[in-house]
This record gives C-alpha cells, structure tokens and sequence, in this order.
C-alpha cells in the first residue's frame, strides 16, 4: 500500500500503554508525512489528554474499516502481536509490530509468511538502534578507534526487586522477551549473527512468575558478546563494556529519549536525544592509561519512523527488515533452548 509525498499516511496504533504513549504516538507525530489518525484503545481519556484531535477506536477491525488508515502500529502485549499484524497484512496495510515481533519463533515465521505475500510493508520497532550511546558506539568502531573488538558487554539492569501484577512480570519470556530483542538486534547490527549461543536465566525474585534475569553469551570466532538485564541492580548504571586491541569505551546510563518523552518532551525540542552521559574511550599508551571523554551523537528515535514512511512511498528497504527480525528471534529461541538444555547451540 503507497501512498503519494504530498498525501500524509494515515497511522492507527492499537494499543495505548507505555509502547504507544511514550514511543510510538509522539514519533508517528513528529515524521513529516505520518498523520496520527486512530487509537486504539480502552482509555480514551488518556489517549485525548494528550491527542486531543484523534479518533478512539474500539478495535483493529475498526481501524482496517478505514480508508484514510494506511499503516497500523501493532503496540499490544506480545501474545497479540502475530495475530493483528496477520490481520493488517490480509487487510492490504502497511504494519509495525513492536518488539518482540512475535510471542514465538513459530509465529514470527508465520507472520513472516503472510508478508511474504502482502503488498504491504512490514517492519519491527527496533528504535534502540537510534539511542545517543549505541550510534555514538557504531562511530568508534566504524572509525577504528576500538581497533578489533574481544569483548562487548551490553547491559540493561533495573532495580525493581518487588514482583507487581504487571503482565510484563508475567509474559512468556519475561526480561528475556522484553529487552532481550534490543541488546540482540544491536549486536547483530554490530557484528552480524553469532556462530552459537550459551545463555544462562532465572527467576531471581520471590514469588517470580517468568525470566527476570539473563546472562548470554553471543559467541563468534573470536569476539564474546555478552547481553545481560536483570531486576535486582540497585546499581543499574552499567550499559556498554566494549574492549578491544585499540581500547576500552565505558558507558553509564541509559539513553534519554524514553524518559524524555514521559517528561513531555518531543522530537525536535532543543534537549531531545541529548545524552547527559557521555562515554568514556580509555587506552594505554607506552605503558600509561588515558582518559578521554566521548563527544556522544544525538539519539533520534524518528529515523525509524521516517524510514517506514520512505518504505511505504518509495520501496526503499524497511528500517527493520523481515530477516533481521527473524534473526533475533531465532537467537531469543536458542537463548531459552540454551538455557534448558544447559549447554551451547549454534544459530
């Protein structure tokens, strides 16, 4: 489904939690040729307090009856993810699935199938490739400056010790579902897919329903990439430990853009993508440690939206593709095979 540069596409997202308040209703509204038309939602009074001028919805069917709806943003929890977007791509639309793309590697593929056969667009929001510190970090290893990487750690702790009713807590997966997708898409960005995978999770919580910690190994020929999160850090500020022949560069704390917009932020506000936090690159020159404080780039959630746009209007290649999505599928399946076989799989 296309839709001519001077036409805005018109943009529904089905669900209005933390995934479409905080991300995914402000980035469609801040890309020049997305219009924010619908919600779908069961809180409208959350919806127009902050989009007063859209539509509430009360389902997907709703929003696939429209005309004037050329791309629907998948933003339920995960059990309903491969389900609607089937829906959307049967129903000739253009669809974003927040991550995970699906509850399971089955489904993903069976999503995968039906896009296969769609004339619509499909894409995974990945926005964590566009954070200040990982962009930041894809310079300093494009220019060198780490010379060959040995070891890369990529953190995303949180200290929240008491399980709550969430059905976060409770998903199939859990942390290793929720931010597992992002630390592995990042490093498939960075090195490509792994050789095999050794991963180690748990229940570390009283009264844990599901995963809330993970330590993984992404093994290559050489290079170790370790992913780890987990909800007991009251220490949480560790994101990257990357070392190679050229240097180490330590980053603490995360990128800024989620907080931002629950602060009411927006894109293209003078602070947005500011990373308060700079890294730090340290080397050892003849036999003495420097220390150099990082310039960061901008973190800019919008790029993934305003290559969706471009995907629907020129056919450029979506800003996630259908296998790179699968792809880290795969990984998260090895992961959890890994775990219960306790030992290593190949990818």
């Amino acid at each position: 489904m296309t839709s001519p540069s001077s036409d805005p596409i018109g943009v529904a997202v089905v669900g209005y939690g933390l995934a479409g308040q905080t991300f995914h209703a402000p980035l469609i509204s801040a890309t020049p040729g997305l219009a924010l038309r619908a919600v779908v939602s069961s809180r409208p009074a959350a919806v127009h307090a902050d989009w007063p001028q859209v539509e509430i919805l009360p389902d997907l069917d709703a929003a696939l009856s429209r005309d004037d709806i050329g791309l629907i943003v998948v933003a339920t929890p995960d059990a309903l993810h491969a389900g609607q977007a089937i829906a959307a791509l049967e129903a000739g639309r253009n669809v974003v699935v927040d991550k995970p793309f699906a509850q399971t590697l089955e489904q993903a593929e069976q999503v995968a199938a039906v896009a296969a056969r769609s004339r619509g667009v499909i894409s995974v929001f990945q926005n964590r490739r566009w954070d200040a510190d990982f962009l930041t970090l894809k310079r300093l290893i494009a220019d060198g400056e780490l010379g060959e990487i040995a070891v890369f750690e990529s953190h995303y702790d949180r200290f929240r010790p008491q399980v709550t009713d969430r059905w976060k807590d409770r998903r199939d997966g859990g942390v290793w579902a929720d931010l597992g997708p992002h630390l592995i898409d990042q490093a498939v960005q960075l090195f490509g897919a792994p050789q095999s995978v050794l991963a180690d999770m748990a229940r570390q919580r009283p009264g844990a329903h599901a995963t809330d910690w993970f330590h993984v190994v992404l093994q290559y020929e050489r290079l170790r990439v370790i992913v780890q999160a987990g909800h007991v850090a009251a220490d949480a500020s560790l994101r990257y430990a990357v070392h190679g022949t050229g240097g180490s560069f330590i980053k603490r704390g995360l990128d800024a853009q989620e907080g931002q917009s629950k602060a009411g932020l927006r894109p293209g506000d003078a602070d947005w993508g500011v990373d308060p936090n700079p890294g730090e690159l340290i080397r050892q020159i003849d036999g003495e440690t420097t220390r150099q404080t990082v310039t960061p780039e901008r973190g800019d959630y919008v790029r993934f939206y305003a290559g969706v746009r471009d995907a629907i209007t020129t056919g450029a290649p979506p800003p996630v593709t259908l296998d790179q999505a699968l792809t880290v599928m795969r990984i998260i399946d090895v992961g959890e095979r890994s775990t219960a076989e306790g030992r290593r799989i190949e990818v």
